[in-house]
Order: structure tokens, then sequence, then C-alpha cells
């Protein structure tokens, strides 16, 4: 049975700035996903919890202070050691060309520059993101 669609959006790190994934978390609100937000100045293992309690079929991450490699792999590696591997992995910020290459090749589906519209996030969770629930979480 496919259910709604559940992301959690979160910021993680120090960064600050949250302007752009707020709006990134009302359009996906809007058209139907549901959405958690767990706000500013999250660890990798708060995301994971979240995303784990919350039954998530995605974390998209927004990362604009330059730790993007660091914090997208270890989230990715929290999920493997949870049985979570499903849960897609997806996010913006400003990422260069060559990042996002060694962002993909860790597992991470997708991910928005600056300039990305919302009506194309929404598509792409829409596209790429399944509301089927998992057998394999374990807490």
């Amino acid at each position: 049975m496919q259910t709604r669609i559940r992301v959690v959006v979160a910021k993680p790190g120090l960064d600050g700035h949250d302007r752009g994934v707020k709006v990134v978390a009302r359009a996906l609100r809007d058209a139907g996903i549901e959405v958690i937000y767990t706000g500013l100045h999250q660890t990798p293992e708060q995301i994971v919890e979240t995303a784990i309690q919350e039954d998530a079929h995605a974390v998209g991450l927004s990362v604009l202070s330059g730790a993007h490699l660091t914090l997208f792999r270890r989230v990715l590696d929290l999920l493997r050691e949870r049985d979570a591997e499903d849960i897609v992995v997806f996010g913006g910020g400003i990422i260069p060309d060559d990042d996002i290459a060694a962002l993909a090749a860790l597992g991470v589906a997708r991910i928005f520059t600056p300039g990305a519209s919302t009506s194309e996030i929404v598509d792409w969770v829409r596209g790429n993101v399944s509301g089927q629930p998992s057998d394999s979480r374990h807490s």
C-alpha cells in the first residue's frame, strides 16, 4: 500500500542559513509531501535518528558551509549502520561540480545547486522517492 511520501529536511553542521531550506520544505509540503524539518545545527546522528523514527522515505540535506562531503558521507554511513539504506538521500547547497560527482559516488541520489526551481525539486522527489513502506528498517 502506497502512502504519502515522507521527507526529513535538515540543516547539518554549523551553517546557520536556513531561508532556502525553508522554501524547499514549504514547496514539498504544498505539493502534498509530508515534511519533517529538523531545524538548524543538526548532527548527522540526529538527522538519521529522526529519519528512522519518522519512518521517512528520504532525507534532504541543505549544506552551505563547505562541509558537504563529510556531512553527506556521515549520514549515508549511519543509514547503512542502521539498516536504513532504502532511505533516499538528496540535497542542495553551494557544492562544486567535482564534489557533486564525488557525492553521487558515495550514494547521494541528487544534488540541487543554486538556481534549481522548487518545481524541479518537487518533481524529482515525486519521481525518485517511493511512498512504499520499508520492512527492512530496524531501530
